[in-house]
């Protein structure tokens, strides 16, 4: 078999099985498949960064096609969360993770796209590259969060369906985590943002525009719903439709924009160099 067919194969397996072993034991309560899901998802999450490792690595520098970068976002968010599952022994929004990390890594196989490479980089655009994508990682973990706090919501609002969502955590837990992931994403989304003004040289050459509007925009809502929690109490539906609208933005700003100008135009948000 082709090495590169054997890189991404075996973590989209290993995603998928564990997946089955998280549901099954979400579904019946077992706890042995609840812990050989984890495992295997800490297996698929190493498997994982050996094919981006490998799909990266390019002889000039990093490739952080739009792609690559997507994926990157994947592994982060499925390691952190795999790592609070192991501490807390709650696993479910790792359900709501694995197949977009599988999807990922299928993109990484199936999907050709041309290559952008970093090269050398100053310290700032390393601070902005890292702030960004902890930021993106902490609130689409939040994200996901406020869908099990509306799947609880829903459930206690249809009192047939309480018994099949009994396995989420309290409403209580599910918020304050929520709102602590959102503190935390905004704070390093901030960095993004002021390292970001530091190293591009002109909005318009570089295409980043949108880009910079649509996350200012972001940071402004998860900004007011941090506020909105703190002054007025906000929690609930208002709470979950905010995060999801605002998370919306934030991954309209990165991805769609990074798709439209990567896959769609061939363009890069690297200034051209005279020749």
């Amino acid at each position: 078999m082709d090495k590169n067919i054997l890189f991404h194969l075996m973590p989209i397996a290993i995603y998928l099985g564990a997946l089955g072993d998280l549901v099954w034991a979400e579904l019946r309560d077992r706890r042995p498949f609840r812990n050989s899901g984890l495992f295997f998802s800490a297996l698929g999450i190493i498997l994982h960064g050996l094919a981006l490792s490998h799909a990266m690595d390019a002889p000039a520098g990093w490739d952080a096609n739009f792609i690559n970068m997507l994926s990157l976002s994947a592994l982060l968010v499925m390691s952190t969360l795999v790592i609070a599952a192991a501490a807390t022994r709650s696993s479910e929004a790792c359900i709501i993770a694995l197949p977009g990390a599988a999807l990922c890594v299928a993109l990484q196989w199936l999907v050709p796209i041309e290559p952008l490479i970093l090269g050398d980089l100053s310290a700032t655009a390393r601070m902005h590259i890292v702030s960004s994508l902890m930021a993106y990682s902490l609130l689409s973990i939040a994200a996901i969060n406020a869908l099990m706090l509306a799947a609880q919501d829903y459930a206690l609002r249809h009192p047939r369906l309480v018994r099949r969502l009994e396995f989420l955590p309290p409403l209580a837990v599910i918020e304050t985590i929520m709102f602590r992931l959102i503190l935390g994403g905004w704070v390093l989304l901030t960095l993004s943002l002021a390292s970001g003004t530091l190293f591009i040289d002109n909005l318009f050459a570089q295409h980043l525009v949108h880009k910079s509007a649509l996350s200012i925009i972001s940071w402004l809502l998860f900004g007011f719903l941090l506020l909105g929690r703190w002054r007025l109490g906000w929690r609930g539906r208002r709470a979950v439709r905010w995060t999801l609208i605002a998370m919306a933005v934030l991954a309209l700003a990165y991805f769609g924009s990074k798709l439209v100008l990567e896959v769609l135009l061939d363009r890069s948000w690297q200034p051209a160099t005279d020749a």
